[in-house]
């Protein structure tokens, strides 16, 4: 199987999020994310950093104009009382949860080669699984169930 065969797929990410966001809301919760701060692009008060890591409250009464879009995270929200824009890159978002309770989920890393704002059109990077890395025939992908 050649990669021209593939189809080139956006990441799943932002579509976890969304989702993942919306079923902690709609349960009542307090959606908060666990955000990468040291990651390329991530606009937080520096204030709100520590270890490297941010903990963003993204629930309607706390933020305005929250966008989740294929591509970032942004929103406004008060910092100390001072207001302060915020974005995140999907790719900087490690993890969505509910504050009450800790449900939520781990965000997946991106697999195999995704079209995203900065796609060029060049093939795959060499550290991209390629057609050689795709399980043996007869050897099916599966999910599991983790509790």
């Amino acid at each position: 199987m050649t990669t021209d065969s593939v189809p080139r797929m956006t990441s799943h990410r932002p579509y976890l999020l969304r989702a993942l966001a919306e079923w902690i809301a709609d349960n009542g919760m307090t959606p908060h994310l666990l955000v990468d701060a040291t990651h390329a692009g991530v606009q937080v008060p520096a204030s709100a950093v520590k270890e490297g890591k941010v903990v963003l409250n993204i629930a309607e009464r706390a933020v305005v104009r929250l966008q989740i879009d294929n591509h970032a995270v942004s929103f406004t929200a008060r910092f100390g009382g001072v207001s302060h824009p915020v974005m995140v890159p999907i790719a900087a978002v490690l993890a969505i949860y509910a504050r009450e309770t800790g449900q939520g989920m781990a965000l997946p890393e991106d697999v195999g080669p995704t079209a995203g704002p900065d796609d060029d059109g060049d093939p795959p990077s060499p550290e991209a699984p390629g057609p050689d890395d795709a399980p043996p025939p007869g050897k099916r992908p599966h999910l599991r169930v983790v509790k």
